[in-house]
């Protein structure tokens, strides 16, 4: 495996403008945010500045392949840098981990607070946390472990007879999809607690074309049942809570993700849902701090959490900031979109949704050209700044 030994080049401090606008998450919603408002703004007037808990981006879509096989040497570009991002003078990576958020007066900005101490001021905040993953998509921070963390994770599927993915959404079953690629006797199992594969935002059609895709592939598929324990047990088994015993030397937890929000609490109770995510104006500005934004993953608004939301929040967002540091009350809403679902069945196929029309699905051919085949890795490249 490939392996960078030193550390990645970042973008270098160009502002010195009065004023900070802060975004803070460096995935592809905040990314793309932060490179829209750069192209737009003063530099006179302010400095754009990203925080990010990596030196890099990790392209998600991407990473199922990823950790399964060498093949195609994904880790060398899908761990995209920040170096080319900004394509105007204004624009700034910081590397640090947000702790909370310090308000001054109302209206006047605040500080972010990181976990080294530091502070850094803003006069406008985006907020593009994203989500955390648990199992093989909790990829660390350092750029070193992560191709540990890539090495050992296809160790650990080369090695295994017995796959079991706890989780039938996008990503357990697209796992399933790189796994019998690269395994073809290995015996892989999904245990999905709903009735059907991924969730009811799709049709039953959908659904329908996805579970035969996979069980075409032998990959056997246990609907409405958990697994509790994600370690087998002495005898290699594990047993679900309904009682099913499933033969297991390797146990897979892809059961979604949560978002990354925590350090919104220092700014009161009223800020996030139960579940975690920020509560928005139609706006996407916070309800009771019209001077911070949202976008991403953390959105309360009722859609699916997939990287093709993004262009929409960063449009609203980035008019709308344009609007408020020019003395005009923002007045762009986000509405939303249709819901859209491409997944893959390995390299070479999978099955697609569109919510357009009467709705609309799609089979191999079209998913593998339109995803299999690059996983939209030469897009997320350009989208930094990056060849192909």
């Amino acid at each position: 495996m490939s392996r960078t030994s030193t550390p990645l080049p970042l973008p270098s401090p160009k502002g010195q403008a009065p004023e900070n606008i802060v975004v803070l998450g460096g995935g592809y919603a905040g990314s793309q945010m932060a490179r829209e408002i750069a192209s737009k703004v003063d530099p006179a007037r302010f400095n754009v500045i990203l925080i990010n808990e990596r030196e890099y981006h990790v392209h998600f879509i991407a990473t199922l392949r990823m950790i399964v096989t060498d093949e195609g040497k994904l880790e060398e570009t899908s761990l995209i840098p920040y170096t080319s991002l900004f394509a105007s003078d204004n624009g700034q990576l910081k590397i640090g981990k947000a702790v909370a958020i310090e308000k001054r007066a109302r209206g006047n900005g605040g500080d972010v607070l990181l976990e080294s101490g530091e502070k850094l001021a803003f006069r406008y905040l985006v907020l593009a946390t994203g989500s955390k993953w648990e199992g093989p998509l909790a990829f660390p921070n350092d750029h070193e472990k992560i191709f540990e963390w890539v090495h050992d994770w296809r160790r650990r599927f080369a090695d295994a007879n017995d796959i079991v993915i706890v989780g039938g959404g996008a990503v357990g079953t697209e796992l399933a999809g790189e796994l019998r690629d690269v395994y073809p006797s290995k015996k892989i199992t999904i245990v999905h607690g709903g009735k059907m594969l991924v969730n009811e935002t799709y049709p039953e059609k959908f659904r329908v074309n996805l579970e035969e895709s996979f069980r075409a592939r032998n990959i056997e598929i246990v609907l409405g049942d958990y697994v509790d324990t994600f370690s087998p047990d002495n005898s290699y088994v594990v047993t679900t809570r309904h009682g099913r015993t499933i033969k297991a030397d390797l146990v897979v937890r892809t059961t979604g993700s949560r978002p990354d929000t925590a350090y919104l609490k220092s700014l009161g109770e009223d800020i996030l849902t139960e579940f975690g995510r920020v509560k928005i104006r139609p706006t996407l500005q916070l309800n009771s701090h019209p001077e911070i934004f949202a976008v991403g993953d953390i959105l309360d608004f009722n859609e699916q959490k997939q990287a093709a939301k993004v262009p929409g929040h960063v449009d609203v967002v980035a008019t709308n900031i344009m609007s408020v540091v020019n003395g005009k009350p923002p007045v762009k809403e986000y509405k939303g979109t249709f819901e859209a679902i491409f997944i893959t069945n390995g390299k070479n196929g999978g099955v697609g949704y569109l919510g357009m029309l009467w709705g609309l699905t799609f089979g191999n051919w079209v998913v593998k050209n339109a995803k299999s085949k690059t996983l939209f890795v030469p897009k997320a490249r350009k989208s930094f700044g990056l060849s192909t």
